[in-house]
């Protein structure tokens, strides 16, 4: 399975920035690209490991739920 880089604009809207077989070089790429950003902007640069670019476009701009046993003043 290969590492997938996004660009994380806003409304998740997600821009395909490369795809490599290798952690480390897609390590290397993302934290390249993330200098790059103007922290104003929003965006973000996200990396993920999936078995193809839409299951990882899939889990990037899913929803997540609040585990409320993790939330408030319990936490």
């Amino acid at each position: 399975m290969p590492y997938y880089v996004f660009r994380l604009g806003m409304f998740k809207v997600l821009e395909k920035k490369g795809e490599w077989t290798s952690f480390k070089e897609a390590r290397a790429q993302t934290n390249e690209l993330r200098k790059t950003l103007d922290p104003k902007s929003g965006d973000k640069y996200k990396m993920i490991f999936a078995e193809d670019e839409i299951a990882a476009q899939e889990t990037l701009t899913a929803e997540r739920v609040l585990e409320k046993t993790l939330s408030g003043d319990d936490w």
